[in-house]
């Protein structure tokens, strides 16, 4: 049996279509462990620790349950520690403008 579908979400209206990589300074990207974080783990933590929105309303924005937003806020804050403790490379995946709910074209990426 596969596994069921992700569920379509809206999510960081703010950002433009792309990726970003948080590092320490003075070293190579070739050098360091990449960590990956989630489009929608880091929507969930700006909107819960940033914006200081509870997880019920962060999951009403973000069109899912609260518990999810408590699994995503809880994998991206053990991820972002995980990078500052060990030094390593933070991989913001990129996003479409589809994922903003923005009109355009998605970069072809699919979700798996």
């Amino acid at each position: 049996m596969s596994p069921r579908p992700r569920k379509p979400r809206v999510c960081c209206p703010h950002r433009a279509p792309g990726s970003l990589v948080f590092k320490p300074a003075g070293t190579p990207l070739s050098e360091l462990e990449r960590i990956d974080l989630d489009r929608d783990e880091l929507e969930a933590i700006r909107l819960c620790d940033l914006d200081g929105l509870s997880q019920e309303t962060a999951g009403e924005r973000m069109g899912v349950s609260r518990g999810t937003v408590q699994r995503l806020v809880s994998g991206a804050r053990r991820k972002v520690a995980a990078a500052l403790v060990a030094g390593s490379a933070l991989h913001i995946a990129p996003w479409s403008a589809e994922m903003t709910g923005e009109e355009g074209s998605d970069d072809g990426e699919t979700d798996g």
